[in-house]
């Protein structure tokens, strides 16, 4: 009898209402809080690289065109650049793609600062 009532007492204890005192307390709350912030750290993370390097054709893409403009005889239209807002050829998307480069590099350097 006292076999089943050894198993019995260890079966209802998993079910009990009584904590113990060491160990840690979970609020649902700070839970549903941290579940939330990294859903929205991977969507903001996923959202730089993106743009960063694929968005209309990514930024490394635009970095030779972009050199060899400045230190060779080719021109802009070249690469087929007519006009800013209209028709930016390989260029288009150049500016979303620096604004990714400069969040990035915050995001790095912040990280960095952080943890030395």
């Amino acid at each position: 009898m006292t076999m089943i009532r050894k198993l019995w007492d260890g079966l209802t204890g998993f079910f009990s209402d009584d904590a113990d005192p060491d160990e840690p307390v979970y609020d649902p709350l700070h839970f549903a809080g941290m579940i939330v912030t990294v859903v929205f750290a991977v969507g903001l993370l996923f959202w730089l690289l993106w743009t960063l390097l694929v968005y209309e054709g990514g930024l490394f893409g635009k970095i030779v065109p972009a050199l060899r403009v400045l230190f060779t005889d080719k021109t802009l239209e070249d690469f087929g650049w007519v006009g800013a807002p209209y028709e930016m050829g390989i260029f288009s998307g150049y500016a979303a793609n620096l604004i990714a480069l400069a969040l990035a590099l915050a995001l790095v350097f912040g990280i960095w600062r952080l943890f030395l």
